[in-house]
């Protein structure tokens, strides 16, 4: 039985859009192996709550732009609801229901005490100067007040969002408070309550998952990446710091390839100066198509939504593909993938470090505690490691990917803290 969602008419399919039948279609295999009635699959499928508000942004020539925003939390059986606030102009309600139901089974999946959240605005933080980010931020944040709190929603840093909006974040709801909260939000500064290693922490994570997958030494293994933004160049730099070598980036500006492999720390450095990757002197041109068709061991798809479809799915090569993006690959390029040997380490696993170490620092906050560096990486590495071996071993024994595996896990422990809790009234 299929999950029921609302008729739409086909022009107005967005992005966003596309992304949430993608999330519900893994929601609905999931239903299928786990036998869940009827009742129980269209709750899985309903956000428990969605809010969107009207943002004006006072511009600094004086004139005003609204822009919307949005806050969804999926489900909370299993604890407060987390999840990453973007500053996106393409984002829309549809985009952000689909990546909370994903952290949702994110968090049950690794065994994290939250429910799934998330959160958006649809501007380009690139076209915004800083104070007017900070009004944006700030604006938002009153206009979903009551729905945030350490106990009820923590938001965490996203697309177009830093440890900066994270500070504006605190402080305006411990200005509404009375007093400081620094548990209200994961991925601050140091200085208002941070945790070392959160930083990075999604890109570790990517890197972990990724020797995991392999099984073998990473020397030799060729890597291309796609997305040299806050996940992928980091994933680039700890993949080729661990011994692989990164053959291929690309981020908006264009694309780059050097066959015998990049020096990650010089392109960073060169990104950082000029803007992005194109035009670096050390490698050649790429066209972004064609990263997707290298001849490489593994391919981080580490950007946005739905970069690998139907099209492009049958072009590549890559033997293994660790999804440090959320909804990467789409339901059709999924089965394409499958059919032809592909290894795909879904993002709800590959990309979980970020909030199992949102969830270390939300733990440190409310104990008034800190841990070292390393003690943080290797509750980490452990908690990630893990969640591999299981979803490996569910996917052999019931021979499913390991994306429908990984969904069997978390969609089960979601649905049996429903049944636990029972229906109030």
């Amino acid at each position: 039985m299929t999950v029921m969602v609302p008729s739409r008419t086909p022009a107005l399919i967005t992005p966003g859009r596309q992304a949430l039948d993608s999330a519900l279609h893994q929601l609905d295999q999931a239903a299928e192996h786990l036998r869940l009635d009827a009742g129980l699959r269209t709750m899985l499928a309903t956000p428990r709550r969605s809010l969107t508000v009207s943002v004006p942004v006072r511009r600094e020539d004086g004139h005003m732009d609204v822009v919307q925003g949005f806050r969804v939390q999926h489900n909370v059986s299993r604890g407060p609801a987390k999840g990453g606030l973007r500053f996106h102009p393409s984002t829309d309600i549809h985009e952000v229901t689909a990546l909370a139901m994903w952290m949702t089974w994110k968090c049950a999946l690794v065994g994290i005490p939250y429910g799934g959240a998330k959160g958006g605005v649809a501007v380009d933080p690139t076209e915004l100067t800083q104070r007017e980010l900070e009004r944006v931020t700030r604006r938002y944040v009153n206009e979903i007040l009551p729905m945030i709190g350490p106990e009820k929603d923590i938001p965490a840093p996203d697309v177009g969002t830093d440890e900066q909006t994270m500070a504006w974040i605190m402080d305006t709801y411990s200005v509404n408070t009375g007093y400081s909260v620094p548990g209200v939000v994961t991925g601050k500064p140091l200085t208002l309550g941070g945790s070392l290693g959160r930083t990075g922490s999604t890109s570790r994570g990517v890197q972990i998952a990724a020797m995991c997958a392999l099984g073998r030494s990473p020397e030799g293994v060729t890597v291309a990446v796609q997305g040299f933004g806050k996940v992928g160049a980091p994933a680039a730099q700890y993949l080729s710091d661990a011994g692989c070598t990164v053959v291929a980036v690309s981020d908006a500006t264009g694309a780059v390839y050097a066959p015998g492999g990049l020096d990650i720390a010089d392109l960073r450095a060169w990104a950082a100066e000029s803007g992005g990757v194109s035009g670096y002197r050390h490698a050649d041109a790429l066209d972004h198509a064609e990263l997707f068709e290298l001849d490489v061991d593994v391919l981080v798809p580490a950007a946005l939504e739905g970069a690998i479809t139907a099209e492009n799915a049958p072009r590549i090569r890559a033997r293994l593909i660790v999804e440090g993006a959320n909804g990467p690959t789409t339901p059709e390029a999924d089965e394409i993938l499958a059919a032809g040997g592909t290894i795909v380490v879904p993002d709800i696993l590959a990309n979980a470090g970020g909030v199992i170490v949102s969830y270390l620092e939300w733990v440190q906050n409310m104990q008034a505690y800190s841990w070292s560096g390393g003690e943080v990486e290797l509750k980490l590495r452990e908690l990630m490691e893990g969640a591999y071996a299981e979803v490996r071993s569910l996917a052999t024994a019931r021979d499913l990917t390991l994306r429908q595996a990984a969904h069997v896990i978390g969609v089960g422990r979601v649905a049996e803290a429903h049944q636990m809790r029972g229906l109030y009234p």
